[in-house]
Order: structure tokens, then sequence, then C-alpha cells
């Protein structure tokens, strides 16, 4: 147990203290010291794609990108299926957290964060199409960070089957996914026990009976996944629009102190600087999941025409997650008066602003997103999981039904009770998978780079 302490402690500690003015400190754990850097670095070797190329993802999400011969999933999908995840609990509970504790300017960090991490998803999204296998299980392709890792350490020709860094990757996501389904089944249960007084025990059994009718068949994933995922992003952003034109007078004071707070003197003096830059930093770290190679097990997964296309497409899904959704959520708690919101934290505060804008149709109305949005997290996350499963313990259904088993009594087990220790499993096991990704996205970025310029070169010059 010390040591799981010790290595989590390592991982989002902050390792390293910066004084700043008025008394505060800048705290920097691993994780931001790898993550934004990085970003940081693939930006400017991109070229400033987010910025530069915004509109050929727009172009890509549009045209009909799948390949002819129709093998495997089509870059949207692979796109929805990334999305399913990064568009979950932390868009809600993550930035609810983030305004709580650094204040509205932890917003502005959050958008930063999403700009820089957009470059890290297009490498890395580009890498896993470019190292993606035939999958003889279900048909179509696979592959993902565990699979580019091997190609770095294992020389073509070798005899190996494994790679170290890629087998300690692809544990460590088996672990993290495991930890993240007893967090949804619990964080569903606990929702539909404040909204609508059910019992954990009968909102879980229904949820795990929905979910394993799903998970247990062999290619439902992501059918069900096209239809859920733009329903519930729809819902969501037109709800948030309804609030914002309804409030437009307040707009500019909003985004006046979001501003004011991430910059602002009283911040600086009053000492809190820091926690404003950190939680905002933190929270647009674990939305939106560049860098951790989770959305590369389902970008592989894509039939699409060229690498970089993909890899396009998954930098666009950062920006749905934290310039879309997340900031959905910033402003229906933004837009809240200040006193109502005073003192309250995590989903209190979100349902207390959305009983401000929409009475009690507000409160369910949350609940059911928050079911469907966790739904679908859970759903994505066993797709991530097809791969590495294969990849530790090879094609055979045996191992993939064991998983998915196993999942699904973690999410049984955390709509009755949530365990502190499986919620940090979670969290190391994510933290873990960054690091060992990394390990590799920096060493092979130049295959990503080489595939943008033929990309450029070739098929955007072609119009």
């Amino acid at each position: 147990m010390e040591i799981f302490r010790a290595v989590y402690n390592l991982l989002w500690g902050d390792i390293i203290q910066i004084p700043l003015p008025g008394g505060s400190t800048l705290g920097l754990s691993l994780l931001v010291l790898i993550l934004v850097p990085a970003g940081i670095y693939f930006t400017i070797r991109t070229r400033f794609l987010p910025f530069r190329l915004f509109p050929e993802m727009i172009k890509v999400t549009l045209e009909n990108n799948k390949k002819t011969d129709r093998e495997g999933i089509s870059g949207v999908q692979a796109l929805i299926v990334s999305t399913a995840c990064r568009v979950g609990m932390g868009n809600l509970v993550g930035v609810v957290a983030a305004i709580s504790a650094g204040g509205a300017g932890a917003v502005f960090w959050m958008w930063v964060i999403a700009l820089v991490g957009s470059s890290t998803a297009f490498i890395e999204a580009t890498l896993a199409q470019i190292y993606k296998e035939k999958d003889p299980l279900y048909g179509g392709y696979r592959g993902g960070p565990a699979y580019y890792i091997h190609h770095l350490f294992i020389k073509k020709g070798s005899t190996r089957k494994h790679s170290v860094v890629a087998v300690l990757f692809a544990l460590s996501g088996l672990i993290c996914w495991c930890g993240i389904s007893q967090v949804i089944g619990n964080s569903i249960s606990s929702s539909f026990e404040n909204a609508f007084h059910v019992p954990p025990i009968y909102s879980t059994i229904v949820l795990v009976i929905i979910a394993a009718v799903i998970v247990l068949r062999k290619n439902a994933t992501v059918r069900v996944l096209d239809i859920i995922v733009p329903i519930m992003a729809a819902c969501y952003f037109f709800i948030t629009i309804f609030i914002i034109v309804k409030n437009a007078g307040q707009l500019p004071a909003v985004f006046e102190r979001i501003f004011a707070e991430a910059f602002g003197f009283r911040q600086v003096v009053g000492g809190g600087i820091g926690a404003v830059i950190m939680n905002g930093a933190k929270r647009g770290l674990f939305s939106n999941e560049a860098g951790s190679g989770s959305a590369p097990c389902a970008a592989a997964a894509a039939d699409i025409s060229h690498p970089a296309k993909e890899g396009l497409l998954q930098a666009l899904g950062v920006f749905i997650d934290t310039l879309v959704i997340c900031s959905c959520s910033a402003m229906i708690m933004l837009l809240t008066p200040q006193s109502m919101t005073q003192g309250l934290e995590g989903m209190d505060l979100l349902q207390t602003a959305m009983q401000y804008h929409l009475g009690e149709f507000g409160v369910i109305f949350i609940a059911v997103i928050l079911w469907l949005f966790s739904f679908s997290t859970f759903l994505g996350i066993l797709f991530y999981a097809r791969p590495n499963v294969a990849y530790l313990f090879g094609d055979n259904w045996l191992s993939q039904t064991l998983y998915k088993v196993l999942a699904l009594v973690m999410l049984f087990v955390g709509g009755l009770a949530a365990y502190q220790f499986v919620w940090d499993l979670g969290d190391l096991g994510v933290g873990l998978m960054t690091v060992f990704n990394m390990i590799a996205l920096i060493p092979l970025a130049p295959k990503a780079l080489a595939s943008l310029k033929d990309y450029e070169e070739n098929e955007m010059k072609k119009r």
C-alpha cells in the first residue's frame, strides 16, 4: 500500500513548487510537467495545427471518410467512441471541481490546455493508424499505444511477442478502466437516488443488465454509441444555449470574471493564482485525455483513407470536449448568482445551478444526462480494452469475455458503495498510461509529422 501511495503521489502530487507573488505557489505534478511541455512541442512541430487546420478538421468530419472496401469502423465512428469517453463525468464533475477549487479563472486555463492538447491528440491518433493491425476476432482493425510502443522497442523480425513498456501500458489501461467502471456505477446510482429517490440496488441492477446486453455482444458497442453520443451531446448543448440566451445580458460579466480571475490582481495578491492555473490545467488534462493513450485505442480501429485524417478527427475531439461541452458546464454554473452557489461543491453545485435555471426539470435533466454521459463512457472504455486484452493474452474470446465480466462486476460494486482505493486505482492507472505512452510519442512523432506533411502535400492540394 505504501508503494501504491508513493507512486500515486509522484504522478499526481506537486513535486515542484514555484513561488508566486502574494505568497501563493504554483504546484506542478509529474503529469503536468510531461503533458504541457509535450503539447507545446507538438503544437510547434505541427506548425500550430489546432489553429491552422481547424477548417480541415471540420471538412474531414463532414465528408464520407471511410474507405470503400468497408473494413472496420469509419473515422467519425472512432471519433464518436473516443468522444463517448472524453465527454463523460469529467465534463460535469471535473468542471465543477475546477471552478469550486480555482474559481472562474480555471475555465480559461482549461481552454488553453485544450488548444495545446489537441496537437498531442493528433500525434497519438495518427501513430495508432500507422501501426494498426487486422483484428481477427472482431473484424476490421485494432491498435493503440501498446502496438506502437511494441514497434518502437521490438525490431522487425524479432521473435519476441511483447515489449515490457507496451505490457505495462496495457496493464495500466486495464487497471484504470476497471477503476473507472466502479466510479461510473457509483455516480449513476447516486444521481438517481438524489433526483428520483431510487434505491441504489435497483438502478444498479438495471444499469448492469443493459450494459451486459450491449458489451457481451460482438459488435453492438459502436452501433449503440452512434445513437447515444450525438443525442446526449446535442441535448446538453442546446439546453446550455437556451440558458445562455435566457441570460444573455450577463455574458459580458461572466467573461470578464473568467479573464479577470485567470490573470487577476486580486488572485495574485490573495495568493490564489496558483490554484486557479493548476486546477484549470489538471482538470483540462483529465477531461480531454490527450496524451493518456486512451483515444488512440479507438482511433486505430478506423478504416480511413489516410492516417492523418484520423489524427485531425481526434484533435477535433479535444475541441468538442473542452471548448464546447466543458464550456457548457462552466456557463451553467457561472450564470448562476454566486450567492446561491457559495460554499457548494461537486454535484450539489451543478444541481443547484440547474435548479436555478430550469427549476425541478433541471435537477432531473442533470441526473439523466449524467446517466447517459457515464453509460457511454463505460461502453467506450470497454472498446478501448479490446486491443489491450488482445496484446496481453492473445486473440481469444475467453480473455475478452472475462475482462468484460470483471468490468461489469466493478460497475455493480460501484453502484452499491464507493471505495476510495478503487477510485485512486483508476487515477493511478491513467497516470501510468500517460507516462508509458509519452515514452513512445516523442521518438515516434516524426512518423506522424511525416504523415501530416504527406497529407497536406498530396491530399489537400488535390482539391
